[in-house]
C-alpha cells in the first residue's frame, strides 16, 4: 500500500468551544458571493453527467471563477422595478471537443452550463425573474495542455501542489449560524414571503453571551409601506429568536439578536429590494469569497483560501482536499468524542496521486491530549480513517457529484 505521510498529534489546547472568543459568519444562499458559488457549483456537476453520460466517465474541467456583476434598481414598497439586469458570467476551463479515432467530436458545454445556471435560480429564486432580471453568459475554454494531461493521466493526480484543511465538530456557535440561515431560508418563508434569500448571520460569543446579527434583504412588492415592513421585521426577530433558543436548547447561553441594523425608520431607511438579493444593485460577487466547504467563514478556526465550488471533483486538490479533510474531520469527531477538537490538512503536490499527499497532519486538541491515556488509541483510530478516505477517493467524487456534500 502506498505510504499516505499521514502525522497524528495530540495537541494540549484549549479547543475553541471552551475559549472566551469566537465569531462566525455566514454568507446565505441569496448573497452574491454565494449565488456564484452555487452557480459554477451546478455548471460543474452538470458537465461532470454530460461528460459521464457521453464517455463514461468525467472529463477535465473547472468553472470556479463565475463572477456576478451588479445591476440597478428602484425598489418601493408595493413593488418596485430592475432598471438594469445583473450580468453573470460562467468562467472557466471545460472539455469542449474529443477526439475519437479521426473524428474530433465537438460538446455542448456553454449551453449545458447556461441550462444548469438557469435551472439553479429559476429553483432557488422565485422572486426573480431570469429571462428578463439577470443576463447569463458563459466562457469556457478547452483547458490548458499540461493540466489536461495530468488529469488524462493514469490515475488521479493533483492538479496543483495545495492544501485542503478541514475541522470538527462544529461548535454551538457555528450551527447556530448556520441553522439559522437554513431557517430563514427554508421553513420560516412559508410563513414570510416577505423575507428574501440574501440572508447574512454573524454571531459573537464572549463567554456564555452570544450577539447574533441577521442582515436580510425585504421583498417591496409583499410590504405596502413603512408600517408593514416595521412588522415583517419584527414577525423574521421573533421567529428566528424562537427557532434559535430551540437550538440552544438546554445550554446556559444568553442570546441577543439584533436585526437590519442599517435600518434607519427616520431617515426612511429599509433594506428594501425588487427580487430578495442585493445583486440587483450595488452587490458583485465571486466564487471563493464566501463560505468554506463547511457552509462558515471561521475567522478562529484553520481555513483554506482556495475556493471549493466549481473545481472538479476528480484532480482539483482545492476541492478533493478540503471536502475530504472535513470528512475525516468528522469521522475522528464521533470517534473520540467528548470536547476534542479536531484538525486536519492535507498537502498535496501537483503530479502525483491524490490518494497519496505530501503530508497528511491531524491534530486531535484537548487541554490535556498529550498525556491522555486514549491518545494512543485516538492515534491509531484517525490514521485508520484517514487512510479510508484517501483510499477511496473516488467515494467523495461520487458524493460531490451527487450533491450530497456541501461546497459553500
Amino acid at each position: 500500500m502506498a505510504k499516505k505521510n499521514i502525522h497524528v498529534a495530540g495537541v494540549d489546547e484549549i479547543p475553541l468551544p471552551e475559549r472566551n472568543i469566537e465569531i462566525v459568519e455566514r454568507k446565505g444562499i441569496g448573497h452574491p458571493d454565494s449565488v456564484a458559488d452555487a452557480l459554477a457549483e451546478e455548471v460543474s456537476k452538470a458537465l461532470c453527467k454530460m461528460y459521464v453520460k457521453e464517455y463514461g466517465h468525467v472529463l477535465h474541467h473547472n468553472t470556479d471563477e463565475t463572477q456576478i456583476a451588479a445591476g440597478q434598481a428602484a425598489p418601493r414598497f408595493g413593488g418596485g422595478a430592475i432598471i438594469d439586469p445583473s450580468y453573470i458570467l460562467l468562467v472557466g476551463r471545460a472539455t469542449t471537443n474529443v477526439t475519437v479515432g479521426k473524428d474530433l467530436k465537438s460538446l455542448p458545454c456553454k449551453p449545458t452550463a447556461l441550462a444548469a445556471a438557469k435551472k439553479y435560480l429559476d429553483k432557488t429564486f422565485p422572486n426573480l425573474n431570469v429571462d428578463s432580471e439577470v443576463v447569463l453568459d458563459a466562457r469556457l475554454g478547452m483547458g490548458s495542455d499540461d493540466l489536461t494531461g495530468v488529469y488524462k493521466a493514469s490515475g488521479h493526480l493533483a492538479n496543483d501542489t495545495s492544501f485542503g484543511v478541514g475541522y470538527a465538530p462544529y461548535s454551538i456557535t457555528d450551527t447556530l449560524v448556520l441553522k439559522t440561515e437554513e431557517y430563514i431560508n427554508g421553513k420560516l418563508k412559508k410563513k414570510l414571503p416577505e423575507s428574501g434569500q440574501d440572508v447574512k448571520v454573524m454571531a459573537s460569543r464572549v463567554g456564555n453571551k452570544i450577539i447574533m446579527t441577521v442582515a436580510c434583504a425585504m421583498i417591496d412588492k409583499y410590504i405596502s409601506d413603512a408600517t408593514e415592513y416595521k412588522s415583517a421585521i419584527e414577525q423574521l426577530y421573533n421567529s428566528t429568536l424562537d427557532n434559535a433558543l430551540k437550538i440552544i436548547g438546554s445550554r446556559k447561553l444568553d442570546i441577543n439578536l439584533f436585526v437590519n441594523t442599517g435600518d434607519d425608520y427616520k431617515r426612511k431607511v429599509f433594506y428594501l429590494t425588487c427580487t430578495g438579493m442585493s445583486q440587483e444593485m450595488g452587490d458583485d460577487g465571486s466564487v471563493g469569497r464566501g463560505n468554506r466547504c463547511n457552509g462558515l467563514i471561521t475567522p478562529y478556526r484553520p481555513m483554506s483560501m482556495e475556493a471549493t465550488s466549481g473545481k472538479n471533483p476528480i484532480t482539483h486538490i482545492g476541492k478533493i482536499y478540503n471536502i475530504m479533510s472535513k470528512l475525516i474531520a468528522d469521522d475522528i469527531a464521533k470517534n473520540v468524542g467528548g470536547n476534542a477538537e479536531v484538525r486536519v490538512r492535507l498537502l498535496s503536490q501537483i503530479g502525483k496521486p491524490v490518494s497519496e499527499p505530501l503530508t497528511a497532519s491531524i491534530d486531535i486538541v484537548s487541554a490535556k491530549a498529550s498525556s491522555d491515556p486514549k491518545l494512543q488509541k485516538w492515534k491509531s483510530d484517525a490514521t485508520a480513517i484517514a487512510e479510508d478516505w484517501l483510499n477511496n477517493v473516488d467515494k467523495v467524487t461520487e458524493l460531490i457529484i451527487a450533491g450530497k456534500v456541501r461546497t459553500f
